[in-house]
């Protein structure tokens, strides 16, 4: 793949233990270091970007769910502003538009003066292997977009409750109840060739929600 740079892998009690024992079997020979952290509920991961905040999933044995929250992006850059204050198009304005001030002769100019209100930055919550709950509905709470476990039909309700899945419909709600403004239905059953059916079951309770495909890319705003 030509990655040089550390690979972290975060999961739950037991992702050590997991990721070393398929590398002893299988041999990964990877050329790029690897790091491996474990987490419970409650904890939260700070980064350069974005936050990830590690809640309670409930699927009978230990699972985690997790919501990533970019961090407050610098507000909209105008352009008429800055030349306005002969600021010559090029580096300076890319310096601008990340926040940061620039120096002409003897001027400083401040970033402040030529962006707009600061801007929320996207959140993303990630959660399948987990039936619909509270603790979920928490972690989610304004998502732009929740990625959420949608194994099985509502006719399979009793199945999903078994073996500690949602139906489509049930994640709808935890979408609803958490104010999300998208739904992705994932880790559907290959019992269904088909999941259309789902997304229609979904959108009778939470009208944004969308069937994503492999390898499709979904864009997200805050």
């Amino acid at each position: 793949m030509g990655r040089s740079r550390e690979l972290e892998i975060v999961g739950p009690k037991g992702i050590i233990e997991l990721v070393t024992s398929v590398n002893q079997v299988v041999r990964l020979y990877n050329r790029f270091p690897i790091s491996i952290r474990e987490v419970k509920p409650g904890q939260s991961i700070r980064d350069v970007e974005y936050d990830v905040r590690v809640g309670a999933a409930q699927h009978g044995i230990p699972c985690v769910a997790y919501a990533i929250q970019e961090k407050p992006r610098p507000g909209k850059f105008d352009p008429a502003k800055a030349r306005r204050l002969r600021v010559p198009e090029g580096p300076m304005w890319k310096d601008l538009q990340s926040g940061r001030s620039v120096k002409i002769g003897r001027r400083r100019i401040s970033s402040r003066l030529v962006l707009g209100p600061t801007r929320r930055g996207v959140k993303i919550t990630y959660a399948v292997d987990t039936r619909p709950c509270a603790s979920v509905i928490r972690l989610a709470s304004e998502s732009d977009l929740l990625i959420h476990d949608s194994c099985f039909a509502e006719s399979a309700s009793r199945k999903a409750k078994e073996y500690g899945h949602s139906t489509a419909s049930e994640a709808a709600g935890v979408a609803k109840k958490s104010k999300s403004r998208m739904l992705a239905l994932y880790h559907i059953s290959a019992m269904y060739e088909d999941a259309t059916p789902l997304l229609a079951e979904a959108r009778k309770v939470f009208r944004r929600s969308i069937l994503p495909r492999d390898m499709e890319t979904v864009p997200v705003v805050a």
